[in-house]
């Protein structure tokens, strides 16, 4: 039987991730001579953009084999600003590979990372990589990984030669000399090899730890840590044999029900949509109808499958095998085929807390730019591109400014356009207080619908989301009404009283009415006399808005969590500058010469306190920062423009929807 893994690739950025991509793909015989970051030359970096940069900003996949084991290889990007292309990759893996610098250490990504990866509970190895760099450390980085990452890790083997050319790895003979600190590790996760552990320690054989150490790395309880160097190659034959030993491969059930979720969405050379998909189940073939996004539907007419570095045209890609299909003109990313996967989990990082305007320097060319971002919208969701049609701008969400610089080159590589972007401002968003009901009766008190409706809005605990209920027979009027009820809802909660997204919330039909289709003696539909969706569609936002401001809303702004390190002697500087910020720091805790300070500090201030570090610390401090919540503005709430047809405002609301009051 076929065995197939899809390995993930992650790091923080400059760790060596796309290095080491290149010496697996070497060694695998996918290619003859490894590609260089520096050089622009690597297989997995094919963005015009990305080799200029010598960084990765879209995954990518190539497939190799390793003693009959298919190894589907996803190179993932490094930096945060490129987060959202990680999470879209995690549902898709069998197994990770953690890189981690042996000179750098654990970074502010590499936490990010390895907490989600434990959270969703996905098999991970750390590879500590560059250990012929200068500064490159063993055992000191190991106790490291132990304290910042976590306390399950196990190394493999011995480093040696750190910092120099000949700088090795070598590995613990499986069936050699015994390990206390392997057998520990494993007998905490594991009752029966606890009870062996302390009464016939002599059961513990090689072999049965090796089973046990196989087994909970599959479960994700331990992570074994390999050393090398992805250069020089050292090490790197130990990873391939732990990748192929430790990790458990992907379910092969080509003939059970199709199941498969896409994690990316490109446009070939002749602007036709392209789904990478990674198969869970069951096997699709040339010219099959698949079902996407619940009820949509499209006939394949095109599938590639990833094989020996490259993509080979196939009739099928069969289950535990990623692929592309063409064909489906309306799939998003995310979109689950056929059955959706287990994994359901919606967002594994959190969203983007910035947003800036794209301004084109040539205004006639607002609408090519408009297109433009909208395609790159449609492979990096997140972008959340909005349009304001009354002041005829465009909004882009973004994690960071390197992002908005990437946007601007892609824009002109890609699409010919030149564009600026204006000054990056701050995502907030809006929470219900309260519980507010509104009402609108059909015919009576001004409704120029054919609907009634009734809806209830109460707050819902904070990630989630927005929930739909119905406090009315659902037999009370047609589902397509509902639905169309339901869709509203969710668009105007992007914008709430103060204009801002409301994630969270549950809102609940009390009280629907309409009008059944009537006709003429000649059978002659009158609309006039009958209810559309497009009734409720109207109402909808003039209901839920006006529950929403009985209800009341909060706005809140994100809040990075910091972990600092700074020099003893510069505490007493440093900490003012936090307050001017409106950080809240922790007690610090000294460790030698250095105060280690962890604490939150709005978002808006990061780049604030990233610029003034180093002359508050000459130069050695350390800010790790990452999101962690939302909390409640101090002072006015701020508000943003609106970009919808402005419920909030009646008489405006209906001269732009109805053309009269």
């Amino acid at each position: 039987m076929e065995r197939t893994l899809n390995l993930g690739i992650l790091a923080h950025i400059d760790a060596g991730k796309t290095s080491l991509t290149e010496r697996l793909l070497h060694d695998a015989g996918v290619i003859d001579e490894i590609g260089s970051v520096d050089d622009g030359s690597t297989r997995t970096d094919s963005l015009a953009l990305e080799r200029q940069r010598g960084i990765t900003i879209k995954s990518a996949v190539v497939s190799f084999v390793v003693d009959g084991v298919t190894v589907n290889l996803i190179d993932t990007p490094g930096h945060p600003d490129f987060i959202a292309e990680v999470e879209r990759v995690l549902g898709v893996l069998d197994g990770v590979v953690l890189v981690v610098s042996a000179v750098e250490g654990v970074q502010a990504q590499t936490r990010v990372l390895m907490r989600t990866l434990q959270r969703l509970r996905i098999p991970t190895l750390v590879f500590v990589n560059k250990l012929d760099r200068r500064g490159a450390r063993g055992d000191e980085l190991l106790a490291e990984l132990a304290r910042r990452l976590t306390p399950s890790v196990v190394a493999m083997g011995t480093p040696h030669g750190l910092g120099t050319a000949d700088a090795g790895f070598t590995p613990y003979e499986p069936d050699g000399a015994d390990r206390p600190e392997l057998a520990e590790l494993l007998a905490g996760q594991d009752d029966a090899l606890l009870a062996a552990y302390v009464d016939e320690p002599a059961s513990l054989t090689p072999r049965r730890l090796r089973t046990a150490l196989a087994g909970q790395t599959a479960r994700a309880q331990v992570h074994p840590v390999y050393f090398g160097s992805a250069i020089t190659g050292a090490g790197v034959a130990e990873l391939t044999g732990g990748i192929r030993e430790l990790l458990p491969t992907a379910p092969t059930d080509g003939e059970g029900p199709v199941a498969g979720t896409v994690f990316k969405v490109e446009r070939g050379p002749a602007g036709e949509k392209i789904a990478w998909v990674r198969m869970f189940s069951g096997t699709v073939r040339v010219r099959d109808r698949v079902t996407f996004r619940g009820t949509l539907e499209a006939k394949v007419t095109s599938v590639g499958v990833f094989e020996e570095g490259s993509v080979r045209s196939r009739d099928a890609v069969p289950a535990g095998r990623i692929g592309k299909l063409w064909g489906l003109d309306d799939v998003r990313i995310g979109d689950a085929i056929g059955d959706p996967p287990e994994r359901t989990e919606e967002h594994f990082f959190a969203p983007p807390t910035l947003e800036t305007v794209v301004v084109p320097d040539v205004p006639s060319r607002k609408g090519a730019l408009h297109g433009a971002l909208a395609v790159l919208a449609e492979q990096d969701p997140l972008i959340n591109l909005r349009q304001d049609d009354l002041r005829g701008e465009l909004y882009v969400s973004l994690y960071g400014e390197v992002q908005k610089e990437v946007i601007q080159a892609t824009l002109a590589d890609e699409f010919g356009l030149t564009a600026g972007f204006r000054e990056t401002t701050t995502l907030h968003i809006e929470r219900p207080v309260g519980s507010g009901h509104a009402e609108e009766r059909i015919k009576e008190d001004g409704n120029p619908f054919l609907a009634g409706l009734g809806l209830r809005v109460e707050p819902s605990p904070p990630g989630s989301g927005v929930s739909f209920g119905l406090d009315v027979e659902l037999g009370s009027m047609p589902y397509a009404f509902f639905a169309a009820v339901e869709e509203t809802v969710r668009e105007t909660l992007r914008q709430g009283p103060h204009g801002w997204d409301v994630p969270d919330a549950a809102v609940t039909v009390t009280h629907t009415k309409y009008y059944p289709r009537q006709s003429h003696a000649h059978a002659t539909f009158d609309k006039s006399m009958s209810t559309t969706a497009g009734d409720f569609r109207g109402l909808t936002p003039l209901v839920l808005m006006d529950a929403l401001r009985r209800a009341g809303t909060q706005v809140l702004e994100p809040m990075h969590r910091f972990r600092l390190e700074i020099p003893a002697d510069t505490f007493g500087t440093l900490l003012p500058v936090l307050t001017r910020l409106r950080a809240v720091p922790q007690a610090p805790s000294l460790r030698g010469a250095v105060y280690v300070l962890e604490g939150v500090v709005p978002a808006a201030r990061v780049h604030t306190l990233e610029q003034r570090l180093p002359g508050l610390t000459r130069g050695e401090g350390i800010l790790e920062a990452g999101f962690s919540h939302y909390a409640p503005v101090s002072g006015p709430p701020p508000a943003r423009a609106r970009t919808d047809h402005d419920p909030l405002h009646r008489k405006e609301y209906l001269l732009r929807v109805l053309r009269r009051v």
